[in-house]
Parts: structure tokens; C-alpha cells; sequence
């Protein structure tokens, strides 16, 4: 007897199949011969879409193994907060056992940490070994943490933010902020960080602002971070909703107060990006007072500050004179970090100009690949013939869907061109 379709689409990976089974009738509680679920087979493998549709399918999330885990344990163990969520289903039906057992879980994990939690359950005194791991669906960074022969996320803070989240709990800004501060790795690409920022984000209370606010004033720059980045997102609104922020105004005061007075670079560049959101006369010549910045992260920030108007017709943008001159400035930036940022941005934009071309140009020959994708398609768009050589020297792509519009821009220029010579010919075109 041949192995079950679904076992064998989620073992694949293979997300329309398990979607299609499903809607067809599979059972979305098969087991495979060992008699292991095949919603754990997707916790196993951190397929966070395949374990949506079994659970949206009637998987039994709570479900309790052999081992006396459940697969939302599983989850939770797993360190992948999009796992995480896809099991914890609707608080509504948990027993009041199932959220005490979870919401530990999730605790122990974060309060015992990833590596000594392994080498408890494993036994082993082996070397760990790390490999960084990329959330196409949210965005965010992570690390896979290997060791003895197990493998789990390094998302456990955030899933116990996500847990205390969906059980209706709310820890204050000061402790949110501790816990993000202690990450090992604090940065807003982190799966962690944006879920603790986030979840502040959507509070949308004066409470939470009051309190983000009062970290202007920690002696640690990392809080201050924190703090700016949660204003941040509380000006730019309800992550769940469409709705204007009932902050912006005094969030823009602070932040021009808070400015002149900070100056350690890592806050300093999170505060000129919060400025960025504003549309208010005073940023721009306040940013470009940071062009020669020593920091190059402050540098970076510069270019998010400046004026720009957008064609609703294109969707493109174009910058003011003296914008439009720092960013040709920083475009010639030492550090590359900030050529490969403000060089995205100007591709993006509807500058034709000669020196624009040039920068974009000389993108073709940056180490990071994904400046030189910017380069050529910039080129592309402004019927530039460097782009064709530009497409060469990209190399391959890795991830080539997910770019597969910006990289095919060189092949759009080629046959435009081949269709213009054919009208300057009279041959019609098709």
C-alpha cells in the first residue's frame, strides 16, 4: 500500500497539493506509518503555510502524542512564532489546562534559552551550530539552532510574547523592552524583535506611548532603540487596521526634540527614520545636516528624510534639488551599506538624469548582489544600454521568484528596443 497523498505533500513541501487534498476530502489528521500526524510533520519541517492549512483543514492542534506533547507544544518548542500561530487556534475553545501548559512552555524556553534547553533534552555537550534562516511570509530573520541531531528556531521569546498575546495578556512596555534587549541578536530584522515591537505597536493607547516615550531617558542606547522604534510604529497606526494614528503630530515633536539632544548612531539613525514618516518642512534640512555624519547608519537615514513627491500615475518618486544632490552624494558614500541603499531609491525613482544613469552603473560592480539587481534594473527602466551587461554580471539568484519582475527588466529594454528598430523599419510589431 503506497504512502497517503497528504503525508506525502506535506513531506514535500508542497503547499497546493496539501490545499487541494484537503478541499477534496483528505483527512487532515492522517498519520504516516509510524503513526506520527501529519500536522507534526509540518512542525518538524518549520512549514508554517502547510500546518495553516491542515489546522484551517480540522487538524487537531491539541492533539496529545504518545510522548505526552500535543502539536501546539511541538509548535511552541519549535522557536517559530509563524508556527506558533498557525497552531494556537481560537483561545475560545482552549481549556483553561491547555493555556497554563502552553503559556509555561513558552516561558521555560525563553527564561532557559534555546541552546541549554537542547543540551537538557538531548544530552549532548556537542558543538551547536547556527544557520541563519530567512521568513519569506513575515520578513524576518531567524536562526536554526542544530544540536543533537534536533533543530529549533531562535524565535522563543517572541513565541511567548505571541502567546501571552493571544491569551489575553499584557506585559508593560519596561518589561517588553528588557525582553527584547537581551535578544542575541536585538534588531528589528530579528522574528523576535518585531514581534515584541509589534505587539506594542498594536496597543494604539496613550499608556503604551507615555511608557515608550519615558525610555528616551535609559541609560542603555538599545532601549532607547527600542523605545524610538515603538513610537515609530505607533505614528504609522494599527498594523490591523487602515486607520489614521492618533499620534502623529506628537510623535513628530518628540522626535525633533529628541534628535538635538541624542547621540549615540544607532539611535540617532532609528530617530531620522521615524522623522522620515512626517511630512512636515522641517525634516529635510534637518537631515541633510547629518549628510557628513561620521556614522554610516546615520548617513543612510538621510535619505529617508528627504521631500519626495510621488506620481500617482507611476507610483515613482522625485526629490528636490538639494535632495536630489545628497542623494547623488551618498550614492558615492564609502561605506557600501549606504550606496546599495540610497542606489535601490534611485532606481526606484523617476530621475533620468545623467548622473543617476552613472550611479546606477557603478552598482554593477558592488560585492552585494543585490545592489548590482538594483543596477541593472534601474537601467533597464530608463532604456539604458548598460543594463544588458548589468543583467550578466548579477550572477544567480537564489530566491529568482521572489525577484523575477526586477531581474527581467533587462530583458524588457531588449525587446522594446527590438520592437522600436522593427517600427523604424515599418515591419509591424505583433
Amino acid at each position: 500500500m503506497g504512502e497517503d497523498p497528504l503525508i506525502a505533500a506535506v513531506r514535500c513541501g508542497d503547499h497546493n497539493a496539501v490545499r487541494m487534498l484537503l478541499e477534496d476530502g483528505a483527512d487532515p489528521n492522517a498519520v504516516d506509518e509510524q503513526g506520527v500526524p501529519a500536522l507534526c510533520l509540518a512542525v518538524a519541517a518549520f512549514d508554517s503555510p502547510v500546518a495553516a492549512y491542515l489546522v484551517s483543514g480540522g487538524a487537531d492542534a491539541a492533539r496529545r502524542l504518545p510522548d505526552g506533547t500535543t502539536p501546539q507544544l511541538r509548535a511552541v518548542d519549535s522557536g517559530s512564532i509563524s508556527l506558533a500561530l498557525s497552531l494556537l487556534g481560537d483561545v475560545a475553545v482552549l481549556g483553561e489546562y491547555t493555556r497554563t501548559e502552553l503559556l509555561a512552555r513558552a516561558r521555560q524556553w525563553h527564561e532557559t534559552g534555546a541552546v541549554a534547553m537542547l543540551r537538557m533534552r538531548t544530552g549532548s555537550s556537542g558543538a551547536v551550530e547556527r544557520v541563519l534562516v530567512r521568513d519569506r511570509e513575515w520578513s524576518t530573520d531567524r536562526h536554526e539552532i542544530r544540536l543533537g541531531g534536533v533543530a529549533v528556531r531562535d524565535g522563543h521569546t517572541g513565541v511567548l510574547t505571541l502567546v501571552e498575546k493571544h491569551f489575553g495578556l499584557r506585559p508593560g512596555v519596561e518589561e517588553l523592552a528588557d525582553r527584547a534587549c537581551v535578544l542575541e541578536f536585538p534588531d528589528g530584522e530579528h522574528a523576535s524583535w518585531w514581534e515584541i515591537t509589534s505587539t506594542l505597536a498594536e496597543r494604539q493607547d496613550g499608556e503604551t506611548w507615555d511608557a515608550a516615550a519615558a525610555l528616551r531617558a535609559h541609560p542603555d542606547p538599545l532601549h532607547r532603540r527600542f523605545g524610538a522604534e515603538v513610537l515609530i510604529l505607533l505614528n504609522m497606526g494599527d498594523p490591523r487596521s487602515d486607520g489614521p494614528s492618533p499620534f502623529e503630530q506628537r510623535t513628530l515633536e518628540f522626535l525633533l526634540d529628541w534628535v538635538a539632544a541624542e547621540e549615540h548612531p544607532d539611535v540617532l539613525a532609528e530617530i531620522l527614520s521615524g522623522l522620515g514618516h512626517h511630512e512636515d518642512p522641517r525634516v529635510e534640512p534637518l537631515g541633510l545636516s547629518y549628510l557628513a555624519h561620521p556614522a554610516s547608519k546615520v548617513r543612510g537615514q538621510v535619505a529617508a528624510t528627504l521631500e519626495r513627491t510621488v506620481s500617482h500615475r507611476s507610483g515613482r518618486w522625485t526629490y528636490s534639488h538639494e535632495g536630489l544632490d545628497a542623494m547623488l552624494v551618498l550614492a558615492r558614500d564609502a561605506d557600501a551599506s549606504v550606496r546599495g541603499l540610497v542606489g535601490y531609491q534611485l532606481a526606484e525613482s523617476a530621475h533620468r538624469e545623467p548622473a543617476v544613469g552613472d550611479v546606477l552603473a557603478a552598482l554593477l560592480d558592488e560585492e552585494d548582489q543585490v545592489a548590482r539587481i538594483w543596477g541593472a534594473f534601474g537601467l533597464a527602466e530608463r532604456d539604458d544600454p548598460r543594463c544588458v551587461d548589468g543583467a550578466g554580471r548579477v550572477g544567480t539568484v537564489a530566491e529568482y521568484e521572489a525577484w523575477s519582475w526586477i531581474l527581467d527588466a533587462p530583458s524588457r529594454y531588449e525587446q522594446r528596443q527590438k520592437e522600436l528598430g522593427r517600427k523604424e523599419q515599418g515591419v509591424p510589431t505583433a
